[in-house]
């Protein structure tokens, strides 16, 4: 009769390099949802505010599509920022804290969502302000 004794292991913590790779996907998805609802704000705040008093604008097919283009090298830009994320915490977090990798992701990941919305917001504010 043969025994085997199973060696169990205590869960660790994975690395700095494999946890910011598999929030990757979270994170770009987030930023495309962001544009899309800053897209929509940029869209109602101009319809209701801006175009009545401005015979000339509109919001067409082909200025549409060209901040759609500039949107998407914007979210390639902000991935390359998303590497100051996993680079700080290698910096910052010598103990492999778990909870300080969540901190970091989360606020990387609200300004970055947060950021497209500063369009609207100065589009809206330029109105307000002439």
């Amino acid at each position: 009769m043969t025994s085997t004794i199973e060696i169990l292991e205590e869960p660790t913590e994975p690395t700095a390099k494999a946890w910011w790779a598999a929030k990757r996907i979270k994170y770009n998805i987030g930023l495309v949802v962001a544009g899309i609802f800053a897209f929509l704000c940029y869209c109602l705040i101009a319809t209701y505010f801006i175009a009545p008093y401005e015979p000339d604008f509109e919001i067409n097919g082909i200025a549409t599509f060209l901040q759609g283009i500039g949107y998407l090298t914007m979210i390639g830009v902000a991935n390359v920022f998303y590497y100051l994320g996993n680079f700080l915490d290698r910096l910052f977090n010598k103990d492999n804290h778990h909870q300080f990798r969540v901190n970091l992701f989360n606020a990387g990941f609200w300004f970055s969502f947060a950021l497209p919305f500063l369009i609207p917001l100065l589009v809206f504010g330029t109105y307000l302000v002439n």
